[in-house]
């Protein structure tokens, strides 16, 4: 089991949402990441109110981890951090530090939109760029908390496309998404009314192909994740949501 966390975070990338601020201080989300009725690790969101530099932000931490016997196979150990102005919902600094099974990144970017410039910070080699940023850029997790405040989800049709600038590592990666349609799943907290989405990434190593992601997210102002699923080179991986809490907004739940 291979970039838990990162693939969580592309995933949330899909939430979409109204101009209603869609989460706050103190929201907290985890999900467990199985084959099939093996759990394979676990992965969480939360989200604090700090400052940094004389700016009020949002912190947001990313963790993932494998568990149990998973982690004697292959040990994952993934932080993502990211620093978001909380009235233009712009990332100031990002910082990825993964360990996935010897693999390992420590990487810090520091975002400078006036100048259009990223300070990418390659702990690992000691080593330090000065890199050009792209047209509206976000980070990895930024870009989640973004589309969830920013894009109006009853506007979005059946099929239509979002596109979007990743900056991480030391560039721009693009990502879109296609919007399939409404479903609603039965979940451990009931029959959950969703919007699912496939977001496209890159065939290879991990994929299996271009299409190999679906994430289904709640129908409602909170537009959280409840169930993620991945076609591997190796397998069927997915990520459901186990525990949440500091929601912003009721969680939508039809009663049986």
């Amino acid at each position: 089991m291979k970039k838990v966390l990162t693939l969580l975070l592309i995933f949330n990338i899909t939430l979409v949402m109204a101009q209603d601020r869609a989460f706050g201080d103190g929201e907290y989300l985890k999900f467990r990441v199985h084959y099939g009725l093996v759990t394979a690790g676990y992965a969480t969101l939360e989200v604090d109110e700090v400052r940094l530099n004389g700016k009020e932000v949002f912190h947001i931490q990313g963790f993932g981890a494998t568990t149990g016997l998973s982690k004697f196979f292959f040990k994952v150990e993934d932080k993502y951090q990211s620093y978001v102005d909380k009235e233009k919902d712009i990332p100031y600094r990002f910082i990825r530090k993964i360990d996935e099974g010897g693999y390992t990144k420590d990487i810090q970017i520091d975002f400078n939109h006036a100048s259009g410039m990223a300070r990418v910070n390659d702990k690992k080699h000691n080593k330090i760029e000065e890199v050009p940023l792209p047209p509206s850029p976000q980070d990895m997790v930024s870009a989640f908390y973004y589309l969830r405040n920013h894009v109006d989800i009853a506007t979005v049709k059946e099929g239509d496309v979002v596109d979007m600038n990743m900056f991480f590592d030391r560039g721009n990666h693009k990502f879109r998404l296609k919007f399939l349609g409404r479903e609603t799943l039965k979940t451990n907290f009931g029959k959950v009314p969703c919007l699912k989405f496939r977001p496209y990434v890159e065939a290879g190593r991990v994929f299996k192909e271009e299409e190999s992601l679906t994430v289904w997210v709640t129908d409602d102002e909170n537009k959280m994740p409840v169930l993620i699923k991945a076609e591997l080179a190796v397998g069927s991986l997915k990520a459901s949501l186990t525990e949440y809490k500091g929601l912003k907004h009721q969680f939508r739940i039809i009663p049986d």
